[in-house]
């Protein structure tokens, strides 16, 4: 089981009232509600492993190279508040290292790798991997792993993570038209907007589906742009000429890694704490409760 960790910790910042708080008065609701999270997750579907997959760089700068409008607006989110702007208290990224501390603790495998995002993490541990894998993520980014043949599929969380949408291939040709393998090409074709990816202008979701359907995959759309019997309207080989730049690097941009050099870390479901004596002092800190031993129960039983 793959954790894409960020994704995850921000659902339960925000769906864990702020009124959770360390005895300091502290919110410590993203911690408590991953923990949760973690517990169900572990509960409901038993991995042998679990890795907690972490985003050691949100913003890689060869993605950046690429297409310069990579996540910028998320740069723009960060800037520090005008003189006419409210300046919001930010309560989640200083619960995120007391996140770290605690998944160390308790000995869950916590991988991020520098130049990289959480999801190359996860695409590569995917493609090592010699069984089934479960992907637990809010990020549709990640259906492309999606493997009928190899057991790889995506639980995405629709309320908390007790309500979770198994996604595998016969749920993206019944949603998106097109298989996991499919859905990288879907997904630089139409753009999206929270990545800062441009797509294709004129190219929706529902057009590229069809390109796809009639074409088979990206190298096939380009391969039929440039033949003149190919049976595209006027439009659309207009459209997809002009976007040649664009989806000449946006793959490498959309597609996530397999090849990142993952560290030799034990990925196995700890039975027990890694250190308890640590995790006490962090437990008494910062008000973990009944969250923590929820979980430790779990892990132990």
């Amino acid at each position: 089981m793959l954790l894409d960790t960020a994704s995850l910790y921000f659902r339960a910042y925000f769906g864990v009232p702020d009124s959770v708080k360390a005895p300091d008065g502290t919110p410590v609701n993203a911690v408590r509600g991953l923990l949760d999270f973690i517990d169900r997750l572990v509960k409901d579907h038993r991995p042998d492993h679990l890795v907690a997959c972490m985003d050691a760089d949100w913003r890689p700068h060869w993605r950046v190279e690429l297409i310069p409008s990579y996540k910028a607006h998320r740069v723009a989110e960060e800037r520090p508040a005008g003189p006419d702007e409210e300046e919001v208290p930010d309560t989640l990224s200083p619960q995120v290292p007391v996140i770290e501390a605690v998944l160390d603790a308790l000995g869950i495998a916590r991988v991020g790798v520098a130049g990289y995002e959480a999801d190359d993490v996860i695409g590569t541990y995917t493609a090592r991997a010699t069984g089934p894998v479960d992907i637990v993520t809010g990020d549709r980014d990640l259906y492309q792993l999606v493997d009928d043949a190899r057991g790889v599929r995506v639980l995405y969380p629709v309320k908390g993570v007790g309500t979770l949408n198994l996604v595998d291939e016969a749920a993206l040709r019944e949603k998106y038209g097109v298989d996991g393998r499919g859905y990288a090409d879907l997904a630089l074709l139409r753009g999206d907007p929270s990545d800062g990816l441009p797509g294709v202008p004129g190219i929706g979701e529902k057009t590229a589906a069809k390109l796809l359907a009639e074409f088979g995959d990206l190298a096939g759309i380009q391969a039929a742009v440039a033949d003149p019997g190919a049976k595209l309207t006027p439009t659309q080989r207009k459209r997809l000429t002009e976007a040649g730049p664009y989806l000449a690097v946006a793959p490498k941009v959309v597609r996530v890694a397999d090849d990142v050099p993952l560290p030799d870390t034990g990925t196995a479901l700890p039975r027990v704490p890694r250190d308890a004596e640590a995790l006490d002092s962090l437990a008494a800190r910062w008000g973990l409760g009944g969250s923590l031993q929820r979980l430790l129960a779990t892990l132990t039983g």
